[in-house]
């Protein structure tokens, strides 16, 4: 895209995952790209492999520093570091607050910096990593579900907002993609995504795409689009299947809980023997 040569792009969660594509293939195609994560080393590593710059630090906070390494201009900014801590209402209120900050507030934050600008220039994009659980739902994680619909809303806004001026969004809503986020679900990942996970650099690809149409929903499984239609249409009938699944992954962690039990019972005695 001879949009990008020489553009600058700034990409949050960076240092590996989804946030390394991005940041790879925005470098290959002549942009500049500052490469941001909390771990430092992750984000210099990536930054040193594509000649870009490493800014590590809080995502929230990034744009001034980000903008500075760039010369005064962000053209693209990816907001794409995120969370996605375990449980449900009873998980603790400081992980509910951390995927707020991280998941929405990041995105919020940066926009307040950057619209402003992007509006005296008359363009810029804004890249959000949504998840597709951003419009369906990912079971054992409340927080990260309810914030990642909170982050499509916040991105709908911006491109509703502000299109007619320049600016283009994007929310990026894949399914399972092979990261060390989706290892760390656990049981409730292997069931709902593992199967169908794709690598990160399919990521990089659908966005591309979607950047040349302009198009603001970008859906690395196309089947995600049917669940979404699904979910409008007749939401009981989809709910009454996601419920389906939840009953099959609380039978999986069941399982998983007799045999850690079986195991325990037995190690004494294998010890003792």
């Amino acid at each position: 895209m001879d949009s990008l040569r020489d553009s600058g792009v700034v990409v949050t969660g960076g240092g590996g995952g989804i946030g390394a594509a991005l940041a790879r293939r925005f470098a290959a195609e002549g942009a500049r790209v500052v490469v941001n994560d909390l771990d430092a080393g992750k984000a210099r590593a990536v930054a040193e492999e594509i000649g870009g710059t490493a800014v590590p630090g809080d995502a929230s906070t990034i744009v001034p520093a980000a903008r500075e390494a760039l010369g005064g201009r962000i053209d693209t900014f990816c907001a794409n570091a995120g969370v996605a801590p375990h449980g449900g209402p009873e998980a603790a209120e400081e992980l509910w607050e951390t995927a707020w900050d991280v998941n929405v507030m990041a995105h919020v934050r940066a926009a307040r910096e950057l619209v402003p600008d992007w509006l005296a220039a008359g363009g810029g994009r804004f890249v959000a990593t949504v998840s597709a659980a951003g419009i369906l739902t990912m079971l054992g994680s409340a927080p990260y579900s309810v914030t990642k619909h909170a982050a499509l809303a916040f991105a709908e806004w911006l491109s509703a907002t502000y299109r007619h001026r320049g600016i283009d969004v994007h929310a990026v809503c894949p399914q399972g993609v092979r990261t060390d986020m989706l290892a760390g679900t656990g049981p409730a990942g292997d069931l709902v995504l593992a199967e169908t996970a794709i690598e990160p650099e399919a990521v990089a690809d659908a966005l591309f795409a979607a950047m040349e149409e302009r198009r603001f929903l970008v859906l690395p499984h196309p089947e995600t689009a049917g669940y979404y239609e699904a979910r409008a249409g007749d939401p009981d009938r989809w709910l009454g299947g996601m419920n389906k699944m939840q009953r099959k992954l609380e039978a999986v962690l069941e399982q998983a809980d007799g045999a850690a039990a079986a195991g325990r019972a037995d190690g004494p005695k294998g010890a003792a023997r």
